[in-house]
């Protein structure tokens, strides 16, 4: 069973439904008890990084989630899901991430471009043998919504990345941890091969 965490924020549904459509059995899950059974897990997220944090504080989530993460069981993090791994975001100032990567989400500086850095973008591989990327191709395009994005202190961690005005941080892979600033989920065929890999490592 892949557990997908509501924690009152971001596209809960498109995401149950990609995964459904792959073939995941999918159980949407709001406590400590059901993270901790779930076979693998996936916190999506749209919005702002101190209410994402704020809220799953609320749900007494936090620590369960770190526990998750550390248990070797197949973890994803989308878009915000992602950004709160890291230690802090400049969206919320002293609002603490899970600190699971050492490395902060600073925001785009705009530079003549538009923020949010919204659409689909180019997705170019930094660790190809990624089980996520089983299939598919080396700068394939995915869809982006974000304003801000990850900045890993260890760069072994990168395994994908995208250019907006810099080239940044847009797929991690450590190990059961996996994570994208950009939506799968609405990537299209692209996004839904890597939703099924991660379906088969479950």
């Amino acid at each position: 069973m892949i557990a997908l965490v509501d924690y009152g924020m971001g596209n809960l549904r498109s995401v149950e439904k990609a995964l459904t459509r792959v073939g995941a059995d999918v159980r949407i899950v709001t406590g400590a008890r059901e993270v901790r059974e779930a076979g693998a897990l996936v916190l999506p997220g749209v919005g702002a990084f101190g209410d994402c944090l704020k809220n799953l504080d609320r749900q007494g989530l936090i620590a369960p989630l770190r526990e998750f993460i550390q248990s070797g069981k197949p973890f994803l993090g989308i878009c915000l899901g992602f950004q709160a791994l890291f230690d802090s975001s400049e969206e919320a100032p002293g609002v603490a991430g899970f600190g699971m990567f050492p490395g902060t989400v600073p925001r785009f500086a705009a530079n003549g471009l538009k923020v949010p850095h919204m659409g689909w973008n180019r997705l170019d591989f930094q660790r190809g043998d990624c089980p996520l990327l089983a299939g598919v191709e080396d700068g394939s395009f995915v869809y982006f919504v974000h304003s801000f994005y990850c900045l890993p202190a260890k760069p072994e961690v990168v395994c994908g990345t995208t250019e907006y005005g810099i080239k940044f941080c847009s797929m991690l892979w450590a190990g059961n941890v996996f994570a994208t600033q950009f939506h799968p989920e609405k990537s299209q065929a692209v996004g839904l091969r890597m939703l099924e890999n991660f379906v088969k490592l479950t």
